[in-house]
């Protein structure tokens, strides 16, 4: 009885642990994203118009615009838009692909013209 008392509270941790962790993972998900959009939404003017330039050159600011594997407003790739092709969806991405790679749309921008992709 008491090892079957010891192998139930055993279990119980467990299964308790693995909750926490699996929270504590969602929520640092969550914050990142929240980030992100936050800081895409407290864009500088400079910033929105480095992102308005790249659309505009990309795609002609189309968010229907399909070149190979590349598509939308800022000609991302499909796998990146994970099948939700949705203008929200493009602007978050390319946020998140701009801020993540280039840390601004200013820089990205800059990659962009020496280049002629970003």
């Amino acid at each position: 009885m008491l090892k079957k008392s010891k192998s139930l509270i055993l279990k119980l941790i467990t299964a308790l642990a693995l909750s926490f962790s699996f929270v504590t993972a969602l929520e640092t998900t969550n914050n990142n994203s929240c980030t992100q959009t936050v800081q895409a939404a407290k864009m500088s003017k400079a910033e929105r118009a480095a992102k308005k330039w790249i659309a505009m050159r990309e795609s002609g600011g189309n968010y229907y615009a399909r070149n190979g594997v590349c598509y939308g407003k800022y000609q991302l790739n499909i796998a990146y838009l994970n099948g939700d092709y949705s203008k929200k969806n493009q602007e978050r991405t390319a946020d998140r692909y701009v801020y993540g790679r280039y840390g601004s749309w200013v820089n990205a921008k800059n990659f962009w013209l020496a280049h002629h992709w970003y």
